[in-house]
């Protein structure tokens, strides 16, 4: 079985691309669609079983196809007819580019375009490394696309309504634009390839056979990324298209060798279904795979075909099937036989960057919710689930708001939990503007032991990110060695919970002086006094709010880069710089820092200003004072969240 993956920009296209494709030799079986972003396809074309995954187009859905890319022989890139969206299609040629994966772009809707296919490839061009070469050129009636010549064997094909193509004599006005598109295609090959280049630089003409082969080649290498036309809601160029993927796509050995030669099996998708649990879709590089094997260290379970009910026999190099509660097999992984290694960076999820706290609605689903979201979490790479250390309660980390809305709906359907979802709140920290002594005597008697101690404290202020620091100055025994490390634990926990409610960080607690008694001194009686001294000097310290400053790298298409400087400076950010990526053309990394509560509307920002084509890491990188204005919405967005 061969296998392929379509990706590609929202609106391009490509579902309906996949059901043309399936439908080529009559009606498709029913696909098995996934969590509404991915569907699987299986079909026959030529006597040969085939596998489409159609990935949904959007920023939320684009981790989806890293495990299904590394599962498949070829990628189909399905983009739109107009070059001011090429931008829209830099994400997909991005990932194409780092997993070198051999891959098609096909354009499409032809028959809609109003600019010259040179003009879509050249804006195409600017985010893929790989020169793009163009496999047909447009036969025109006016402005409208009729159909296209193939430049390799030099046919003209006639576009039908519904069906395959015609083959037509290539118009004589085409003739000159077809042979300078031939050469240009050529000399492109014969940069790969010495013998081809030799034909050309003797004027011979080279048998489109030997011109057939040497594309196969360069694409199987992913040396070239060919192009080709159609219109897939017309099934217009698509016959040609499927042709293509069956003659010069790999077979699944050169998706084996890309992972590792001890790849015994990858999981392509997975999803946790109603009554079943979690079902992974599983790709078999090795003849033989079946039910009760080991794989990755344990037993696999039932194996099935796609449509969950039918049993799998054993699979053979290339086919897939579903492994049904199989615990140990998680998506973004692959397999070998006796333990599961992850997949390779450019398969894995950007950071989940779309952050909230979520909590159930019915106190009865608290210890189900963690649960829950832990099995989702295996079937879902995108999706984070971990404690926020504040409040203790989960904060959900998603790929955006389309990716939150389906897991809340998983949740509600699948396991009959319901959530309320509230912002995460900024880790806010106090620290102190000015130095205090502070004197606190603690006694208490009420029958039987009392209580006494008695300390001196000094705080100072430090530079910030010192944290803590504590020092003794103790003469003469004024305050016994063995009750000094009660003191600190004392400061510590008048450090947790400052004037403002805040964690208090970067001062200097200094114990320099106090008294004991002989009878009624303790450890507690010292850790109270330390507590409450550093409580009452903390208020006559100056105690001021600091927020949490991030260091944020931005990768997005060059493109947008100077739109982002207005976007972070309205956040109330500082940028650092851009520059070029190294690797993957027409992309910037964008450096700044801005302050973690814009992180939220640096994501909504970006979602509109970059097209939904750009993504963040982002990390700590210091405090600074909130002041004024930023103070008051800081402080107002605690209490409503609280």
């Amino acid at each position: 079985m061969r296998m392929f993956s379509v990706v590609g920009p929202s609106q391009s296209g490509k579902t309906t691309l996949v059901q043309a494709l399936a439908s080529l030799e009559g009606h498709a079986p029913k696909p098995m669609e996934s969590n509404g972003s991915v569907g699987i396809h299986q079909f026959r074309f030529m006597d040969e079983d085939w596998t489409a995954v159609d990935i949904a187009g959007g920023a939320d859905n684009l981790y989806r196809a890293g495990p299904a890319l590394a599962a498949s022989d070829a990628a189909v890139v399905c983009v739109p007819a107009d070059a001011e969206a090429a931008v829209l299609s830099a994400p997909y040629l991005r990932l194409i580019e780092e997993s070198g994966i051999p891959a098609i772009l096909f354009i499409n809707r032809i028959d809609q375009a109003t600019d010259r296919v040179a003009d879509i490839v050249a804006a195409l061009q600017t985010y893929c490394v790989h020169s793009i070469v163009l496999r047909q050129v447009p036969m025109r009636q006016g402005d409208r696309v009729v159909g296209a010549v193939d430049l390799i064997s030099e046919r003209a094909w006639q576009y039908r309504e519904g069906e395959p193509s015609k083959l037509v004599e290539i118009p004589a006005d085409l003739e000159s634009r077809e042979q300078e598109a031939r050469t240009e295609l050529l000399e492109s090959l014969a940069d790969h390839d010495d013998a081809l280049l030799e034909q050309l630089v003797e004027d011979r003409e080279p048998m489109a056979a030997e011109v057939y082969d040497i594309a196969s080649r360069l694409l199987q290498h992913h040396e070239l990324v060919p192009a080709f036309l159609g219109a897939a809601s017309h099934c217009n160029g698509v016959h040609r298209l499927m042709k293509s993927l069956r003659h010069e796509a790999p077979g699944p050995e050169v998706a084996r060798e890309r992972l590792s030669t001890k790849a015994v099996a990858v999981a392509a998708h997975a999803d946790f279904v109603k009554h079943l649990g979690k079902v992974v879709l599983v790709r078999a590089f090795e003849a033989g795979l079946k039910g009760g094997q080991t794989l990755a260290g344990a037993p696999i379970g039932s194996l099935t075909e796609i449509d969950a009910r039918t049993q799998a026999g054993e699979l053979a190099a290339g086919d897939i099937g579903l492994t049904v509660k199989t615990d140990h097999l998680n998506l973004g992984d692959y397999y070998a036989r006796d333990a599961a290694r992850p997949l390779p960076d450019w398969a894995q999820p950007h950071p989940s960057a779309h952050r909230m706290i979520v909590s159930p609605t019915h106190e009865r689903d608290e210890a189900r919710l963690s649960t829950a979201l832990e099995q989702l979490r295996q079937c879902d790479p995108g999706l984070t689930a971990e404690p926020d250390p504040q409040s203790g309660h989960i904060v959900l980390g998603t790929q955006g708001t389309q990716h939150l809305r389906r897991v809340t709906q998983q949740l509600a359907d699948g396991f009959g939990i319901e959530i309320a979802l509230t912002p995460v709140p900024p880790s806010l920290r106090e620290t102190i503007s000015r130095p205090v002594e502070k004197h606190h005597r603690h006694r208490k008697q009420s029958g039987g032991a009392g209580q006494f101690a008695d300390v001196v404290i000094e705080l100072a202020p430090l530079p910030r990110g010192t944290g803590f620091l504590f020092e003794e100055h103790i003469k003469g025994g004024a305050v016994p060695r063995n009750y000094i490390p009660s003191v600190e634990a004392g400061v510590q926990d008048a450090l947790v919970s400052g004037p403002n409610g805040h964690p208090v960080v970067d001062l200097q607690a200094v114990l320099k002086d106090g008294k004991h008694h002989s009878v009624d001194s303790s450890d507690y009686a010292f850790r109270t006094a330390g507590k409450n001294a550093v409580r009452e000097a903390l208020v006559e310290a100056g105690p001021i709010v600091l927020q949490p400053i991030l260091r944020v790298e931005i990768h997005l298409p060059s493109v947008f880069t100077g739109a982002l400087v207005q976007v972070v400076s309205s956040l109330k950010g500082q940028v650092e710089g851009f520059e070029g990526h190294p690797a993957q053309a027409g992309w910037d990394v964008f450096t700044c820092l801005l302050p973690t509560a814009a992180l939220d509307s640096l994501f909504n920002s970006l979602g509109s200003s970059t097209r939904g084509t750009a993504w963040f890491t982002a990390s700590f990188d210091h405090y600074q004072e909130a002041r004024g204005e930023e103070l008051a919405e800081l402080e107002g967005a605690g209490r409503n969240r609280a």
